[in-house]
């Protein structure tokens, strides 16, 4: 397996983001905080990392909610996932929100979401006067699951 290489400033006192398993996609990133945080029923707070990536072209980094947070504290991310572009060199921030019921506590350290790097296509738009046709056609949210086989097709 090829390991691409890439440049990372830490501004805070914690760890890299790392895999915590040999077969994970994502890691682990930390509130770079000096207090903690306090978020009411449905606040959202801008948290961030202490960290600057350089990626290399064709790559983003996605930022996605960590499962543990959400069904704990439920805590999530907005704007999930959030793309980071490869030309973007300013510090990464994590939108959190709450959508429990109580008052939840975002610690200094607190592993607060994860990362993940794809690579990315570029296209070019190639303008036609119509679309190949395809058995789903034009059907929209919640079409994929009503097919001839589906008993609640009637």
């Amino acid at each position: 397996m090829h390991v691409k290489q890439v440049k990372i400033v830490n501004e805070s006192p914690y760890p890299l983001p790392k895999y915590a398993t040999e077969g994970a996609s994502g890691m682990d990133l930390y509130a770079n905080i000096e207090v903690p945080v306090q978020l009411a029923s449905l606040e959202r707070v801008l948290i961030p990392t202490g960290l600057k990536i350089e990626l290399p072209a064709n790559y983003e980094a996605q930022i996605r909610p960590r499962s543990g947070l959400a069904l704990k504290q439920g805590i999530t991310c907005l704007n999930s996932p959030g793309t980071i572009d490869a030309d973007y060199r300013g510090e990464i921030k994590v939108i959190l929100v709450n959508l429990s019921g109580q008052v939840q506590t975002i610690e200094p350290g607190n592993r607060i979401a994860q990362m993940v790097l794809q690579t990315v296509e570029k296209i070019d738009w190639l303008l036609v006067e119509s679309l190949d046709e395809t058995i789903r056609g034009a059907g929209g949210f919640g079409s994929t699951g009503l097919t001839e086989h589906n008993p609640l097709n009637g």
